[in-house]
């Protein structure tokens, strides 16, 4: 029987790890108060965002004003919309191809006339229009009358308040972790404080790549089927909440599912999973993840669902390969051992 040295010297009483808990704990609710504030400060600009696949679809799909838009309307200067070409247009002599989208900014031309003209320098092809290059009438816009809805007075600053929060806790994770790490790297032994940065780097990367594949890719397809459906007969009126509920929902299950790998390359270097049994339960993999993609599809039907389940199979077989890589036998350094008995 071997036995092995203490992961510290330093031994701590409950009461001791409980005062260190709290300190932790205070330390990690300052932050995400501090950060508050800071995304209280932006929280239309966060919000604002997240909004721009759905308003991308709104006018992909004609949802928005199909019309021309008019010399004379009530928006206002320096106010920006997206805008959607229906058909191939010329704009500098450069060519635009039907359904390029751009965000453009109303501009006064006097006498009550209002315009607009690129908010930025527009990249078409190899050329380039530059900003403020005023635009033709003829396209589908997404204008205030089409914006997301409020149904109470209080709706914008609760909506606010829930965006500056779910910022802060986003942009507070790095140092969430460190206290997190902290608490409980007095109680590892050596080898396992080595996986700490491979593991905190690994499942930040892959959390982003599955908000990033959330925010580009599922969403925007999904949402596509859901406004497409009966857009003829009816006109929606998205509330901004509901929006934001399942904007964020999306975005942190898929960041959660992408930590597949992440949870891989942990059981295999503590010897808990090997590439064999990984391809061995393959076909039980595949169908958790098509599970997990009904769960997190806000659609029913088989492309969306595909969409969502296919990188995760992906990221599956992907953690074969890690596995590979990265396994190891359940062992203990001999450098750690003190006695053999």
């Amino acid at each position: 029987m071997k036995k092995y040295s203490e992961p510290d010297e330093v031994k701590m009483s409950f009461l001791e790890h409980l005062d260190e808990l709290r300190r932790r704990l205070v330390h990690s609710v300052v932050a995400v108060l501090v950060i508050f504030v800071v995304c209280w400060l932006f929280s239309d600009k966060i919000y604002h965002f997240l909004e721009i696949p759905v308003k991308r679809v709104m006018a992909e799909t004609r949802i928005g004003n199909n019309r021309a838009i008019p010399a004379t309307i009530e928006w206002k200067p320096g106010e920006e919309v997206w805008v959607t070409f229906r058909d191939t247009a010329t704009l500098n002599k450069v060519t635009i191809p039907a359904g390029a989208s751009v965000w453009a900014k109303v501009i006064d031309k006097g006498d009550g006339k209002r315009a607009l003209a690129t908010s930025a320098p527009w990249v078409i092809g190899e050329s380039v229009i530059p900003a403020n290059t005023e635009l033709p009438t003829q396209f589908d816009a997404i204008g205030p009358e089409d914006r997301l809805v409020q149904t109470t007075v209080q709706g914008a600053f609760a909506l606010y308040i829930r965006v500056s929060f779910y910022a802060a806790i986003f942009f507070a994770v790095p140092f969430l972790l460190y206290q997190i790490w902290a608490f409980v790297s007095p109680g590892l032994y050596a080898h396992e404080k080595a996986y700490a940065l491979p593991v905190l780097g690994m499942g930040t990367v892959f959390f982003l790549l599955g908000g990033a594949f959330g925010y580009y890719i599922a969403f925007p397809r999904a949402a596509s089927w859901l406004l497409e459906l009966g857009s003829e007969e009816f006109k929606p009126l998205i509330h901004a909440e509901d929006y934001f509920d399942l904007i964020t929902t999306i975005l942190i299950g898929l960041g959660v599912v992408f930590q597949i790998p992440t949870l891989t390359f942990i059981l295999s270097r503590i010897g808990l999973v090997t590439p064999q049994l990984l391809i061995r339960f393959w076909r039980y993999a595949f169908v958790v993840s098509i599970v997990l993609a009904a769960v997190i599809s806000p659609t029913g039907d088989i492309p969306n669902l595909l969409v969502f389940a296919v990188p995760m199979v992906a990221l599956y077989f992907l953690s074969v390969g890690i596995a590979w890589l990265f396994g190891r036998p359940r062992t203990i350094p001999e450098s750690e051992e003190i006695a053999e008995v």
